[in-house]
C-alpha cells in the first residue's frame, strides 16, 4: 500500500527533474572543480550555473554564495565564523527560544567558550517581538540569528523588522531559513539579511548540500581549513553533484513557487479546519495565520505524540512530533514550552507537513481514521481516566479565533 507522507519538514523526495541534473556529474562531469584541465573546468562549470541559480532565488549575488553539506553546518558556519571574525568588537550573540538545534547547541557552545548568549522569548504563538531584539542589543553585540520560520509549528517570524533594527546597530543578523527558502519568497536584500542558512533536500533537493548566503562586506572565518575552496570561506573539495542539484531545485522552486504555496495551503486548511472539528482536546500551535504554508501542528491531549505516530504508520501515514522525536527521550518539545504549553500538553504534539504531491484525498483519509486513533490510545491512557471537559486556554482555530472543544 502506498504511505502518505505528511512529513515534509523533515525531508523531501528528491525530484526526477533534479536527479537527471545530478547524473551527468556523477557519470561524465566527475572532474575536481579546482583542476585547470578540461574535465576539471566543465565540473567547475556546472558549479557555478548552480551558484548562480542558489543567487537568483535569494536575491543575491553568485558570489555571495557559500556551498556547504547541510544547513546544519551552515548555521555553525554563520555563529562561530562570526564569533571569530569579530572577536575584537564584542562577544555577545541574541537568538531566540525557539530556534533549531543546530542554532542552539552552537549558541550554547560559544558561550561554553566565554561568549554571552541572549535568547529572546516568544509569544504563544511563537512570535518574537522586535523590539524584545532592541532591547537585548548591547555595545558588544556583534550577531543576532532568529529563524525565518520555525520547524515545529510553522510560525514565521518578522525578519524584515528585525533585520532593520540590526542594521541600524550595525549588528550581522542571520536567519536560519531552511524550512522557507525553496516554499516562500525570500529576498536578502529587501529583508535586511546579512545570513542565511539554506538545505537542498528541505525542497526537493539532495540531502547533503547546504549553502550559506555571506552578504559583501560581512566578515566571517571558515570552520573547515584546507585548500582555501569557495574563496577561501569553507575547504574541502566540493560535492559537485549535489550543488548542481541545489541550484536545479531552485530554478525549479522559483518558477512554480506560486503554485505550491496555494496548493499546500488548501492541504494545510483543510488538515487544521478538519483536525480542530472532529478532535476534542486538540489545538493548534502557531500563529494561526502567521505561518508557513505547508505546516499543520497540533497538541492532542491526554496522549502522546509517539503513540499516535505508531498508530497513524500502521495506517501508512507518516507524520512527526516534536515531542521524543529526535533524542527517544521523553524530554518534551523546547519550542512548545518556550510558547507556554505544559509538559502534559507538550508531549501530545503531532506535526503534519503537506508537499507538492499529496492530494486532498490524502487529508481526507487521515481526517478519517485518526480521531479513531485518537480515542483508542485514550482509553488505553491513565492520565485521560476521568478527565474533564476540558478546554485548551489559549487555543485557536484557523483564523485566529479561541477555540474551545467539549
Amino acid at each position: 500500500m502506498k504511505g502518505i507522507y505528511f512529513d515534509h519538514a523533515a525531508t523531501t523526495p528528491t525530484r526526477p527533474e533534479v536527479v537527471q541534473a545530478m547524473l551527468p556529474y556523477y557519470q561524465e562531469k566527475w572532474g575536481n572543480p579546482s583542476s585547470l584541465h578540461s574535465s576539471g573546468q566543465e565540473a567547475g562549470e556546472g558549479m557555478q550555473e548552480a551558484r548562480r541559480q542558489v543567487a537568483d532565488l535569494l536575491g543575491a549575488y553568485p558570489e555571495e554564495i557559500v556551498f556547504t553539506g547541510s544547513g546544519t553546518e551552515a548555521d555553525n558556519q554563520a555563529l562561530i565564523g562570526t564569533s571569530i571574525a569579530l572577536e575584537k568588537k564584542g562577544r555577545h550573540i541574541i537568538t531566540s527560544a525557539i530556534e533549531h538545534h543546530a542554532v542552539l547547541h552552537t549558541a550554547e557552545f560559544l558561550e561554553r567558550h566565554g561568549l554571552e548568549v541572549t535568547t529572546i522569548p516568544v509569544d504563544s504563538t511563537g512570535l518574537v517581538d522586535p523590539d524584545d531584539v532592541r532591547a537585548a542589543i548591547t555595545d558588544e553585540s556583534i550577531l543576532v540569528s532568529i529563524m525565518h520560520a520555525n520547524n515545529e509549528i510553522g510560525t514565521i517570524q518578522p525578519i524584515k523588522e528585525i533585520g532593520a533594527i540590526c542594521r541600524e546597530r550595525e549588528v550581522v543578523f542571520h536567519t536560519d531559513a531552511v524550512q522557507t527558502v525553496g516554499h516562500v519568497p525570500v529576498d536578502v536584500r529587501a529583508m535586511n539579511i546579512d545570513l542565511l542558512s539554506l538545505s537542498a533536500h528541505k525542497f526537493y533537493g539532495p540531502k547533503g548540500a547546504g549553502a550559506l548566503f555571506v552578504r559583501k562586506g560581512v566578515r566571517i572565518a571558515p570552520l573547515i581549513h584546507g585548500g582555501g575552496h569557495e574563496r577561501g570561506r569553507r575547504s574541502s573539495t566540493e560535492n559537485v553533484p549535489g550543488i548542481v542539484g541545489l541550484g536545479e531545485a531552485c530554478r525549479l522552486a522559483g518558477e512554480e513557487m506560486e503554485w505550491e504555496i496555494e496548493h499546500t495551503t488548501g492541504l494545510r486548511d483543510r488538515l487544521i479546519e478538519g483536525m480542530l472539528a472532529k478532535v476534542p482536546d486538540s489545538m493548534l500551535t502557531g500563529h494561526p495565520t502567521q505561518r508557513l504554508p505547508n505546516n499543520a501542528s497540533f497538541c492532542v491531549r491526554y496522549i502522546e505524540g509517539e503513540s499516535m505516530l505508531l498508530n497513524l504508520d500502521f495506517e501508512h501515514i507518516y507524520g512527526s512530533s516534536g515531542s521524543a522525536c529526535t533524542s527517544g527521550s521523553l524530554e518534551a518539545s523546547h519550542v512548545l514550552l518556550a510558547i507556554g504549553l505544559p509538559h502534559d500538553v507538550a508531549h501530545g504534539s503531532l506535526r503534519l507537513s503537506v508537499g507538492r504531491g499529496n492530494t486532498a484525498e490524502e487529508v481526507d483519509r487521515f481526517l478519517e481514521v485518526f480521531p479513531a486513533i485518537v480515542e483508542r490510545l485514550r482509553a488505553m491512557s491513565p492520565i485521560s481516566a476521568g478527565r474533564p471537559a476540558s478546554e485548551f486556554e489559549g487555543g485557536h482555530d484557523l483564523h485566529g479565533h479561541e477555540e474551545t472543544h467539549e
